[in-house]
């Protein structure tokens, strides 16, 4: 049979496959589409419009290679997209979720790339029970310090259930003054799991502390996190939240509410947050669910649109929507 360019190209391309499966011990596209039908009042306009929002929706490719003696290769790339327009979320930033190259065996895990905070994920993420702490119900007085890009992280083995993570970021280009350190700890002890968190931004020494507790009970979850945060700009805060999960059959109901006090430098700067949710499991991967959620607020503007004067407007959002996990 005579060889054709093609035919070579089409041999290579077959044999290239081939080794990479070889040595890629397993690669895994994975996803979340979440998006709810709202009523939304003094959210970005003054008033009230009707609005289909996207939830963090989601598409990301992971993979490991075994390479022998306990070590693993391991990489991570999660794309952001609206799922209401088709968009990019963000337009500069195409893995807007993590995107890191890393290393694993009994010594723990090393990541390089774009990481999401640790001590996110240790306190204030853990207790939003309801919706994955996103859209317009997410947690709107958490202070977040983490500088995602540019991250090299660390992830202890677990030790009878701990694990502890620290990270740092580069300070990169003109503007250094994004580098920021990360540590963060989870013990999970059955029903009982406790986290904790710590960033500071060396430029300024902006600094965030939080510690989080998270039990269940039969069919209730009680979860509850503290931060105490210090900024330059804003002075110190005080901010709690409490989370409660009740189910039945493929039914959860939810309750959570977030108070924040003045920050140190800004007259009447507290704010309430209350969120009502109802959730419906179709399945494993696919619920149904209605929330309201609400911020009670005083002259800073956390979240939402400024009056016709000026004024700060309290926000509000009814919604109902579907998540399907893939």
């Amino acid at each position: 049979m005579k060889n054709t360019p093609i035919a070579l190209a089409a041999a290579v391309a077959a044999t290239l496959a081939a080794g990479s499966a070889l040595a890629q011990s397993s690669v895994t596209v994975y996803g979340r589409v979440n998006v709810t039908a709202e009523n939304q009042k003094n959210i970005n306009v003054d008033g009230t419009q009707q609005v289909l929002q996207n939830n963090a929706s989601r598409l990301g490719f992971t993979g490991v290679e075994d390479l022998g003696g306990g070590l693993k290769a391991e990489f991570l790339l999660e794309h952001r997209f609206n799922v209401d327009t088709g968009s990019i979320t963000n337009p500069s930033v195409y893995w807007a979720g993590d995107a890191f190259l890393g290393l694993s065996g009994g010594w723990g895990k090393l990541r390089a790339g774009r990481i999401t905070s640790a001590a996110y994920y240790a306190t204030a993420d853990f207790v939003s029970l309801h919706n994955h702490d996103t859209g317009t119900s997410e947690d709107k007085l958490y202070t977040y310090l983490g500088q995602n890009a540019n991250t090299v992280a660390y992830l202890t083995p677990s030790f009878g259930g701990l694990t502890v993570e620290g990270s740092v970021s580069a300070a990169e280009g003109p503007d250094k003054s994004k580098k920021v350190w990360g540590l963060a700890a989870n013990y999970d002890a059955g029903a009982l799991q406790l986290g904790a968190g710590y960033e500071i931004e060396e430029a300024n020494d902006d600094y965030q502390l939080a510690v989080r507790a998270l039990y269940s009970m039969g069919a209730f979850t009680f979860g509850g996190y503290y931060q105490y945060s210090d900024l330059a700009a804003l002075g110190d805060r005080n901010n709690f939240r409490g989370a409660v999960m009740y189910t039945f059959g493929a039914s959860e109901l939810h309750f959570n509410v977030g108070y924040a006090d003045d920050w140190g430098l800004v007259d009447n700067s507290a704010a309430t947050q209350y969120t009502i949710a109802y959730n419906y499991n179709l399945s494993k991967r696919t619920k149904v669910y209605a929330f309201y959620t609400t911020v009670d607020q005083d002259s800073f503007s956390y979240f939402g649109a400024l009056g016709a004067n000026g004024e700060v407007l309290s926000p509000s959002s009814f919604a109902v929507g579907i998540r399907h996990n893939f």
